[in-house]
């Protein structure tokens, strides 16, 4: 095994490290989560800078890298659900998974025909969306800890404070929120674009 699948390897290992440590949601156990994340995804740009530079390209690391991505934002999506203090709802992250599935199954289609679907720039757009929102709410999750564990105060209790507390507050609270509303509708965007710019894979050709 090269040192590009090594990478996505350990990429995939670390999926279930940091779900259980959003599982805990303690104030080392989010830092920790935040580090792991970011540690993860960094892995994600080398490996493939990595495969390409030292032609490392493998069959198992195309069906790895691609399944770590999803593996490792999906668990972190899902996770955001179960914490009730960042109030986001589960159709959300339904409407993101299901995006995943239909372009997979499409790809696969794709494959079978012989046809390549590249990332295109509303694709990027929406991973980018996802990694920035994740990022944010895991950094949102660590000073929600920092204020209960040395402040003994809640965001919603900041609402209470004048000026820049009751700011902190109302991001603290509204932020996770509208960030996934915002990645959702970037994911659903890019999964209907593709679908529309590749929809004559749907087409049986008759002989």
């Amino acid at each position: 095994m090269n040192l590009a699948n090594k990478l996505t390897l350990l990429r995939v290992l670390l999926v279930p490290v940091f779900i259980i440590l959003m599982i805990i949601n303690s104030f080392w156990a989010n830092i920790l989560a935040l580090f792991v994340f970011i540690g993860a995804s960094i892995t994600d740009y080398f490996d493939g800078v990595i495969a390409r530079k030292k032609n490392m390209i493998t069959t198992f690391g195309i069906f790895l890298d691609p399944l770590a991505d999803k593996l490792l934002v999906t668990s972190a999506f899902i996770s955001f659900v179960g914490i009730y203090t960042l109030n986001i709802p589960a159709w959300m992250v339904i409407c993101i998974i299901a995006r995943e599935f239909i372009i997979t199954g499409l790809r696969s289609i794709a494959a079978s025909k012989n046809v390549i679907i590249p990332a295109n720039m509303a694709g990027k757009v929406k991973t980018t969306s996802q990694m920035i929102a994740i990022i944010t709410i895991l950094v949102i999750l660590v000073i929600n800890s920092i204020l209960t564990k040395f402040y003994f105060i809640t965001p919603y209790e900041l609402l209470d404070f004048k000026g820049w507390q009751q700011i902190l507050g109302v991001i603290l609270i509204y932020a996770p929120y509208w960030l996934m509303l915002i990645t959702t509708i970037f994911t659903l965007y890019s999964g209907i674009s593709y679908l529309i710019i590749h929809k004559k894979i749907f087409i049986e050709q008759k002989n």
